[in-house]
């Protein structure tokens, strides 16, 4: 495992390959999906939807993962699929609520 999700922080832990990986939106990782997949408040508005596209989902968890090493971006879309969106909807709020009220 990466290490223990701080709720508080928005961390949030993604079974990926067998392993429990630690999410963790820190700015680094929020640019990084913002150029990616555009404005981080209209992702958030989609999410909030029901619009939020697999890709979307997939990426954003990509980009937040804290240890890539050793696995390539498809597994993060593999592990979403293997789990289903509904085991997914934690990590996802986890991370969007960060996104919105930030750590403070």
């Amino acid at each position: 495992m990466s290490g223990i999700a701080n709720a508080l922080r928005g961390e949030a832990t993604l079974l990926v390959a067998g392993v429990a990986r630690l999410l963790r939106p820190s700015f680094t990782a929020l640019v990084a999906a913002e150029e990616e997949l555009g404005p981080l408040f209209t992702l958030v508005e989609r999410a909030g939807d029901g619009k939020l596209r697999l890709n979307e989902l997939a990426a954003l968890f990509w980009h937040c993962l804290t240890d890539q090493d050793g696995l390539a971006r498809e597994d993060v879309g593999e592990a979403v699929v293997e789990q289903g969106l509904a085991a997914c909807a934690a990590p996802l709020r986890s991370l969007l609520s960060q996104i919105l009220k930030g750590s403070g």
